[in-house]
């Protein structure tokens, strides 16, 4: 991850389960090219020890407030300077309820108040806890105080419950680091994406669908999370983990897309409309499984709404940007759809390249002309096309 390499970070551990991710962590940062120097609260170390983290990160590693191997003596203040971050990871009910406020009895608290860089934390914890007003309160006041929340993920728990409250995976916590580091070109503008394809009902077990796996427009969604943007992912039928920090509105039909799409679209700044919609939907679907036998079924079929058209007609429409996926001449086809539709900006690329895989080219359509963007993994080209699209907003409406 460039965004992280040759960064310095201090990693705080506090006491809790959730503690055993760290180790994990700490190796996915040091892979990064991010050097990491380790600060254990007296309670993580009976879930893990200094030596496992120094054995991975080639750092010494801090438990004490009074440990006086650093030059001056005063590890609370040294260990931050020059970094780039705090990250504790998993911050604790009880490590958290001391930031809030303003205590400092050991050498994580310590530094956090003395720190001059910026301070993330991955809350982990149970779910009652995490739910508790007091918790609520003390969150509140650390986001106030310009603290950045990692999480937490929803999911089983040790305690054998299940709900929010759970530390995100080590890679998650990375991928949140290396989003803190990026230019936030779209620093709180409401961005509503469409992504995935759509699933047209037959029957009760039978459907018309398409082969899109909908990894682009969750690419969007994190380059835009990525951006500073608030993301809402109206998403069709996927396996994808969503990004923790996008709004979900799972949908199924072109319809209930639709509907998702309009209940949001008056709060949106830019809609990118990535979803491989179906063109068509089963005018009288059977609501029982069709019985097979010797004849030819006929299904009839109607067109489904054109979402992107509907949205780009509104009389104050968001920025809007299209996605084209053809098989044959795809620069005239994408650029007929782009004016039809009235789009400041339309990707174009080849379906039979793109569906499923992990890499792709793209081609911009806009005004201006065209943009070549070579092939590249999607997350990539996701972050090309963000930068593309906060270049146009901006000279729009700014």
């Amino acid at each position: 991850m460039p965004e992280l390499a040759f960064r310095r970070l201090v990693l705080g551990v506090t006491g809790g389960v959730a503690a055993y991710k760290a180790a994990e962590l700490a190796r996915l940062l040091v892979r990064s090219g991010v050097e990491v120097r380790v600060v254990l609260t007296e309670a993580a170390t009976h879930f893990l020890g200094a030596a496992t983290f120094q054995a991975i990160t080639g750092q010494p590693v801090y438990t004490d407030l009074w440990d006086t191997r650093s030059p001056q003596g005063m590890a609370h203040i040294e260990l931050t300077r020059g970094a780039d971050a705090v990250l504790v990871a998993p911050a604790s009910a009880d490590f958290m309820a001391k930031l809030a406020q303003g205590r400092a009895d050991d050498l994580l608290s310590t530094l956090c108040l003395a720190r001059d860089c910026p301070l993330l934390l991955a809350p982990a914890m149970n779910r009652q806890m995490w739910e508790h007003p007091a918790t609520r309160r003390n969150v509140a006041q650390l986001v106030a105080d310009g603290a950045v929340l990692l999480g937490p993920a929803v999911g089983e728990q040790a305690c054998g419950e299940s709900g929010y409250g759970r530390l995100l995976e080590p890679q998650q916590i990375v991928d949140g680091l290396d989003a803190h580091f990026r230019p936030k070109l779209l620093k709180d503008r409401r961005v509503l994406i469409t992504a995935g394809p759509t699933y047209e009902a037959i029957d009760a077990v039978r459907g018309i669908t398409n082969r899109s796996s909908g990894k682009m427009g969750y690419a969007v969604a994190r380059a835009a999370l990525e951006a500073g943007a608030q993301v809402t992912l109206v998403s069709g039928p996927t396996c994808l983990e969503p990004p923790p920090a996008a709004q979900v509105i799972p949908v199924v039909s072109a319809q209930q897309m639709l509907e998702a799409v309009e209940s949001q679209v008056d709060a949106a700044d830019i809609f990118i409309a990535v979803a491989a919609v179906a063109d068509y939907y089963v005018l009288n679907p059977s609501e029982m499984k069709i019985k097979k036998d010797a004849h030819i079924l006929t299904l009839e079929l109607a067109p489904n709404p054109d979402i992107l058209a509907n949205v780009a007609s509104r009389p104050q429409p968001p920025f809007c940007v299209g996605f084209a996926a053809e098989s044959e001449n795809l620069e005239e086809y994408a650029e007929l759809k782009r004016r039809r539709k009235h789009l400041p900006l339309i990707v174009a690329n080849d379906a039979l390249e793109a569906i499923g895989t992990d890499e792709v080219a793209l081609l911009l359509l806009d005004d201006d002309g065209q943009h070549r963007l070579p092939r590249a993994d999607k997350l990539t080209q996701a972050r090309r096309l963000i930068e593309h699209i906060a270049r146009l907003y901006h000279g729009l409406f700014q």
